[in-house]
């Protein structure tokens, strides 16, 4: 087993990116809860600490607070924003509130590189998002680098080996921003770099078959990234132990049921069992305007449409599902960790207590560039590993308001027209995702010498690696134009085509 870098969640959106930026840097990085006894940490490896963000205040009450003995461990810690107060705090300095909350974009400037800033330019362009500062240094503490509102942006005590940043690293908004991950793993650690893809499917292969034994698995197949690769592990981890189950919601896109069937059962000899419960969920979904409810109502059907094909499929004792971090991440609740609810994911919470399965989740700790990875490693085709991500509630949460089945042809037929010029033009593999969204609004507009009144269609296209952070795509006008105006012209329903032009944060790439 690889070297371990631990990352302490202190509640922040933000700390399944710290974990794979460090596995960017070919380091083994595990997430922990805030709480982990130092005794455990120890027993299992660990050669460094991470203290992540966080949105509450180190002297608020009931503020997740770590072991104080994991400040006697012996190993380097890098606490980063939430986390570098919690150092202050601990180790004998002041945390105050800042007069202005800072965030996005700032300057810092290093005045002394040590270690942590070994190599990168003196001035850096950095992202914030906090409200309280460290105002005092702790004893041994120095000052390495400062910001327009933070004389203390970056400290360190290098003799005990601990560093602090007032701002994220981890994510793209900050320069060199992997190179500081890199040399706090690297220079101050001394980790070795030797965590690969292969070595995740090796360990991944023994989990599964110690997990599995001779049990059978059932596992839900949209065709997407992410369960292809999950079937594709399973398969490689228990061959004929796996049967895939594809679950035509209703909520597909246009031809997409006919792909999945001809690609799974007559190119890669799984055993592929095609479920119609399109009226079932569409049925369930009527009048339903609020989108927490439509997700929970599309993970409960799921549910019970695998528990009815487990009588056609015979016996099993687990569900496999691909589910990814920034999944489990973005479903966590308030009452069992610090982070804020963003909104559920219907793949992710555990199964009903009625339901005999046992949850298996093979890429639970991957992002969807590591499980693409992992894709490409096991042999599937580009079209499978590069192909762009797809919500598990499908076109449920790309439908605004009420869902029928004239707005989801409306929807598909204009989404078809936009996959069909992003490949045409070669920009689908150049983008993170690229969709449209169906919007309850109608306008008035003029087709011919006649008004139409029809509804909008906004285009949703953005660049990421993780999912976590993503910024609008810059495609050329001219072909933002073609799709408009094709779409506007052959589907019948849409008379305005709209570009949405928001990053996230603030917003999330879906819209729901």
């Amino acid at each position: 087993m690889p070297q371990v870098i631990a990352v302490l969640d202190f509640g922040s959106q933000l700390t399944q990116v710290i974990a794979r930026r460090i596995r960017e840097c070919q380091v083994y990085s595990k997430i922990y809860h805030y709480s982990t006894p130092a005794a455990q940490l120890k027993a299992e490896g660990v050669i460094g600490l991470i203290f992540s963000g966080g949105p509450q205040s180190v002297y608020a009450k009931g503020a997740p607070h770590p072991d104080p003995a994991v400040f006697e461990l012996g190993v380097p810690i890098l606490g980063i924003c939430y986390g570098v107060q919690l150092m202050g705090h601990f180790l004998g300095g002041e945390v105050e509130k800042s007069k202005a909350r800072e965030y996005g974009h700032g300057e810092l400037t290093v005045r002394k590189p040590g270690k942590l800033f070994a190599g990168l330019p003196r001035k850096l362009r950095i992202w914030n998002s906090h409200g309280d500062k460290l105002t005092r240094l702790p004893p041994g503490f120095v000052a390495t680098a400062t910001s327009d509102n933070s004389p203390f942006s970056g400290i360190e005590d290098a003799k005990r080996r601990y560093y602090g940043i007032q701002f994220h690293p981890e994510v793209f908004h900050t320069e060199r921003g992997v190179d500081i991950i890199r040399n706090f793993l690297v220079g101050v650690c001394g980790a070795q770099q030797d965590w690969t893809t292969r070595d995740f499917i090796d360990h991944a292969v023994d989990e599964i078959r110690t997990k599995v034994g001779s049990s059978r698995v059932i596992l839900g197949l949209s065709g997407g990234v992410d369960s292809s690769v999950a079937a594709a592990l399973l398969h490689k981890a228990i061959g004929r132990q796996l049967t895939c189950v594809f679950v035509d919601n209703g909520l597909l896109r246009k031809g997409e049921r006919e792909q999945v069937e001809s690609l799974y059962q007559r190119n890669f000899r799984v055993d592929v069992r095609v479920v119609d419960a399109s009226r079932t969920f569409l049925r369930r979904l009527k009048g339903i305007t609020e989108p927490e409810q439509k997700r929970k109502i599309i993970g409960r059907t799921f549910v019970e449409v695998f528990e009815k094909s487990l009588k056609a499929v015979g016996h099993a004792d687990f569900l496999g599902q691909g589910t990814l971090y920034p999944d489990v991440i973005e479903s966590v609740s308030i009452g069992n960790n610090p982070a804020s609810l963003i909104k559920t994911h219907h793949n992710v919470g555990g199964l009903p207590a009625r339901m005999k399965l046992k949850l298996i989740e093979p890429l639970r700790e991957l992002f969807k560039d590591e499980v693409r990875a992992v894709g490409a490693a096991l042999g599937l085709p580009r079209e499978v590993v590069w192909r762009q991500p797809f919500p598990g509630p499908g076109l449920g949460v790309r439908v605004m308001g009420d869902i029928t089945g004239a707005k989801l042809d409306i929807l598909r037929n204009a989404d078809a027209i936009l996959q069909e010029e992003m490949m045409s033009s070669g920009y689908y593999y150049k983008v993170w995702q690229s969709f449209c969204v169906f919007l309850p609004v109608q306008t008035v507009g003029v087709f011919g010498d006649e008004r139409t009144y029809d509804y909008v269609i906004a285009l949703r296209i953005v660049e990421s690696t993780d999912a976590m952070t993503a910024d609008w795509a810059k495609l050329p006008h001219d072909l933002i134009q073609k799709i408009s105006s094709r779409i506007t012209n052959e589907v019948r329903g849409v008379g305005r085509v709209v570009l949405d032009v928001s990053s996230k944060p603030p917003a999330t790439i879906e819209w729901e």
